[in-house]
């Protein structure tokens, strides 16, 4: 019998994938459990937005279109990098529209990745920023990024792990796991690294517009000479709570468009018409970007709310960094003294409590617990209370000796 492709065999199940599977199932059994394990939104898709869905498949916008995406779609695309990120693209050569956020960046890789090229990758990140390197056929190069720096490697680092097979290098701000969120300074100290090496930015932007306490967003391509170097990731999934509804979209210069145009074509062919014309419906109206501002508030509110309860609790074992971006919680649990996938695991079975152990988004996430506030106020706060009650009843004699 023929073997299995090795680059497959090599790569992990999303583990926050198979445990939001796994939850389902659990509840399906009649097991109640408190879900904080998965990025998606709480709040319903906009009602408007669901209408013109509707409307579009009313009018018949039911069969292919075109591969690239709508015009209309593409051109809001372009509207909205110009209107919110002050950059300009052509949405006739510059704009691709993906089946999510996932998709994006697979065609962004896809464009410019050759096989044993390297790839830097922040150490913690969302798992599949490496796994889709490897898919690929390329090797995922993990660059450290420690509590102590914010979440964000160090230009040494950064340096020491470039080589000549690097190709391009993955940043995400704001940040999942973490809830970090780079300064522009940062940002533009990396764009000069980048221009150094001669290296791709693969910029994954999908939490643009969850960001708290008045922060604003830096949009990598809007940073000096940039734009022709970075291949820009978004979705609507997480600003809309539009998750289900698969929609995201890649921009870059229109040589790397144009290759990356094979990868969708070949993958998914095109994106069902009527959620394109409900996607330009939700970035092109601004009830919707109001809607988008509340969902965001809240998340906030849950926010400062968490932090109220964990100083209100002083868990012996549990510290809590305050995020400044997206909607996730990196909880340090270093002090519990066990691996991340068995307080997780034992959180699930023992407090009914389903979280995302830190070490499935990297060697630097052990020792932490990622939980969501992309959930019921009510969840949140019996979720967090859990833990903090596990861990003393379970750790606390060791805050003590």
């Amino acid at each position: 019998m023929r073997r299995l492709n090795p680059n497959l065999s090599e790569l992990q199940e999303s583990v926050t994938v198979a445990l939001g599977d796994r939850v389902r199932r659990l509840r399906i059994s009649g097991t109640k459990v408190i879900g904080l394990q998965t990025g998606d939104p709480d709040f319903p898709t906009p009602q408007p937005i669901i209408d013109a869905a509707l409307r579009a498949m009313n009018e018949g916008h039911t069969h292919y279109g075109d591969s690239r995406g709508l015009p209309e779609l593409r051109h809001a695309i372009a509207e909205k990098l110009h209107r919110v990120n002050h950059v300009e693209y052509d949405p006739a050569a510059e704009v691709l529209v993906t089946c999510g956020g996932v998709h994006a960046y697979y065609c962004a890789l896809a464009s410019i990745l050759s096989p044993g090229d390297e790839v830097l990758i922040p150490d913690p990140s969302w798992m599949t920023h490496a796994n889709v390197v490897a898919l690929l056929g390329g090797r995922a190069v993990r660059v450290p990024a420690l509590i102590e720096n914010n979440f964000w490697p160090t230009f040494a680092d950064w340096e020491k792990a470039v080589s000549s097979r690097t190709a391009a290098l993955v940043v995400n701000s704001p940040n999942n796991p973490t809830g970090a969120v780079a300064e522009r300074a940062y940002l533009t100290q990396l764009n000069q690294f980048a221009a150094a090496h001669d290296l791709y930015v693969i910029s994954d932007e999908v939490y643009e517009n969850i960001l708290y306490d008045g922060r604003r967003h830096t949009c990598f391509t809007s940073l000096a000479g940039a734009k022709e170097r970075t291949l820009l990731v978004n979705s609507l999934s997480k600003t809309y709570a539009m998750t289900g509804w698969r929609v995201g979209y890649l921009v870059a210069p229109a040589e790397i468009i144009g290759s990356a145009l094979k990868a969708s074509q070949h993958s998914i062919t095109n994106l069902a018409p009527f959620i394109q014309r409900a996607a330009a419906f939700a970035l092109s109206d601004s009830q919707m970007q109001e809607a988008a501002r509340q969902m965001t508030a809240a998340y906030a509110r849950r926010r400062d709310k968490v932090m109220r309860l964990w100083r209100e609790y002083r868990p012996a074992l549990i510290d809590l960094r305050e995020p400044r971006g997206a909607f996730y919680f990196f909880v340090d649990v270093r002090a519990l003294g066990i691996p991340s996938v068995h307080a997780a695991e034992r959180l699930l079975t023992e407090a009914s409590v389903a979280l995302v152990p830190g070490s499935a988004f990297g060697n630097c996430g052990e020792g932490f617990l990622r939980l969501t506030i992309a959930a019921a106020d009510t969840e949140i706060e019996a979720g967090f209370q859990a833990l903090f009650e596990w861990a003393d009843n379970n750790f606390g004699r060791r805050a003590t000796g």
